[in-house]
């Protein structure tokens, strides 16, 4: 059985006298696509800056594709195959939706300052590499017609789907979603899912989502981690959390009763 893509051991993080994730033990496999859910406060979004490298664990251990990440620099992390999204979109709201991506894509280019001071052949041969990989991108997830527009003038679920395509465009292996349901209608929810369900088949990736919309998460992950307080009270596939009496008691409530589920 191969090793998994992410690793974590008994992952810990206090903020003084706060354990804000408390040996917290999970995996993620390739090509996977696993939720993390819990209520507000639960320690899901620090999770998340834990595996990304913008907080440092107190104790424990994180290993992505078999690499120790303690120490490393989100940028470190994204380059070796980690990219996500937030809660709170964080596009480049006054660039345009081509150069949003084509932002992202500079993580690879193989030339530096000097080629683009020169503007020589390496330099546009890889300026035309660049702008056909936007393109592509763009066409694929069907935003090629809005390039040239202002990423904020993009209505909330294009500006949804453009920073996921945006992550796309550093080339991850694993791809961490947070929240990324939050403030959509119905209809922006089913498109939603079946984005990520494309972006999980087409290319072949591991995906970690965090989301309280429980007919999301029960709709599309394999496999869902629960935590409540730092700790994780449970894990399972989604038919094993809806049963699991912990985590109805903590979260789930009406929802595993049939009945739709607040957004918590």
């Amino acid at each position: 059985m191969s090793a998994p893509l992410l690793q974590l051991d008994a992952a810990t993080i206090q903020f003084g006298g706060l354990t804000a994730v408390s040996a917290f033990t999970t995996a993620v496999a390739d090509n996977e696509l696993v939720g993390l859910i819990g209520p507000n406060g639960a320690g899901k979004t620090t999770a998340f800056n834990l595996i990304t490298g913008v907080y440092q664990p107190t104790s424990g251990s994180i290993r992505f594709a078999g690499q120790p990440t303690v120490g490393l620099k989100p940028n470190q992390l994204t380059r070796l195959g980690i990219a996500r999204t937030f809660q709170n979109i964080r596009l480049f709201h006054s660039m345009s939706v081509f150069d949003n991506i084509r932002a992202a894509t500079q993580l690879h280019r193989r030339h530096g300052i000097l080629d683009a001071l020169w503007r020589g052949r390496a330099h546009r041969a890889g300026e035309r590499e660049v702008e056909a990989r936007v393109m592509e991108l763009l066409e694929i997830f069907s935003l090629d017609k809005q390039r040239g527009e202002l990423a904020k003038s993009l209505p909330y679920g294009d500006q949804r789907r453009l920073e996921i395509v945006r992550a796309l465009a550093t080339k991850p292996r694993l791809l961490l979603l947070d929240e990324p349901a939050a403030g959509m209608n119905p209809t922006e929810k089913d498109d939603l899912m079946r984005l990520i369900r494309f972006v999980k088949d087409r290319y072949q990736i591991a995906v970690l989502l965090v989301e309280h919309d429980m007919k999301v998460v029960m709709g599309i992950c394999e496999r869902i981690a629960v935590l409540e307080y730092g700790r994780k009270i449970a894990e399972g596939s989604p038919q094993e959390i809806q049963r699991h009496p912990q985590v109805i008691e903590a979260y789930l409530g009406a929802a595993a009763s049939g009945k739709e589920s607040p957004d918590a």
